[in-house]
């Protein structure tokens, strides 16, 4: 097996003690010991040694997204410990559609509310430097790939796809694949597309390039009426201005099978193609398969297997960054799953 792989150990800084869901505090979903799985079944099916990314390029990431967010998440565990709070940053309150939403609140808690889009993600102590390095796998891989690598696999966590131009949420804090795809722009790749086959719709991939027509979208996953971001995700979410026609959603209803979701997929290949991509890249959420704990389609692990191999046969140049999957026995086996079936198609 050809394709390098990329991912930093300071992702381990990053470990809320506790989320939100359903009402009670447990153990994040999103949580370190996910990447141990996917290590562990590189090594078992011969893939290259897992490199490190080496450090952030900030040039990127700052020509993308927004610098008071940016300075926000640099320096939000410090204000926040300069208040004297002693827990893990956690959103109390967003602005809502009845509020005025264009002013910036100056105390931290107000600051954690107004750049946060999702309270089960919580900020700790480690959280930014684990951003930056999960940036910078996704960055090292895009370079491989930009030096002639056919493909290259950036093992980002905390994932990205959910990120804003400025909130974070879903658990996301910089949207990995998002950059991976503006950098390809900025480099001279006239199109490019993003394909993001997570069980949960990117919406800051979407919210990213909305109205841009160079980077084309296309989102599989659970129906918006039924699952997280809720409020993004829906097929008549288009684009708007030059971007109109280059984002393309399709949210599917709980139960969904491999046989439906791969016509989902087949469209949206059709489309990357009459795009006319140059490259791709794949925010690689592997949270549909069945037994998912918080999602609703019914992937199995050999599907994994033939998706990737529909997404080989394209023939891009593609960059892979690792976003959901929260079946941790089984992650390791249905992301390596879409990394083979490419790779030997």
């Amino acid at each position: 097996m050809t394709m390098r792989s990329f991912f930093s150990e300071d992702h381990r800084m990053h470990f809320p003690q506790a989320e939100l869901s359903g009402g009670e505090f447990v153990t994040p979903y999103e949580r370190p010991s996910r990447v141990e799985y996917i290590l562990s079944r590189l090594r078992e099916r011969g893939f290259p040694a897992v490199a490190d990314p080496g450090p952030v390029d900030m040039a990127p990431v700052r020509r993308l997204l927004d610098p008071d967010f940016l300075n926000f998440l640099e320096t939000a565990w410090d204000a926040w410990m300069a208040e004297g709070y002693t827990g893990e940053i956690i959103a109390m309150a967003m602005p809502t559609r009845h509020q005025p939403m264009n002013r910036r609140p100056r105390a931290i808690d107000g600051l954690v509310s107004y750049h946060c889009h999702a309270s089960e993600t919580a900020i700790t102590r480690g959280t930014w430097a684990a951003a930056l390095s999960s940036m910078a796998s996704a960055q090292a891989a895009q370079r491989a790939v930009a030096a002639g690598a056919r493909a290259a696999f950036a093992l980002c966590r905390p994932p990205g796809h959910h990120a804003t131009v400025d909130q974070y949420g879903g658990y996301c804090f910089l949207n990995n694949a998002a950059v991976v795809a503006d950098m390809f722009t900025a480099q001279g790749a006239k199109r490019v597309a993003v394909l993001d086959i997570d069980f949960h719709h990117g919406n800051g991939t979407q919210q990213i390039f909305y109205q841009r027509a160079d980077v084309l979208f296309a989102s599989i996953h659970g129906d918006p009426m039924d699952s997280y971001p809720y409020f993004a995700g829906y097929a008549d979410e288009r684009g708007a201005g030059p971007g109109e026609g280059a984002n393309i959603n399709y949210p599917l209803p709980p139960g969904t099978s491999y046989a439906a979701w791969s016509l989902a997929l087949e469209d949206a290949i059709a489309r990357i193609k009459a795009h006319g991509a140059e490259a791709l890249v794949v925010s690689l959420g592997v949270d549909a398969y069945k037994d998912d704990p918080i999602s609703f389609f019914k992937l199995d692990s050999p599907d994994f297997l033939d998706c990737g191999q529909r997404i080989g046969r394209m023939g891009l140049p593609t960059v892979f960054c690792m976003e959901g999957g929260y079946a941790i026995d089984r992650i390791g086996l249905n992301t390596v799953n879409v990394l083979e079936g490419f790779a030997n198609c």
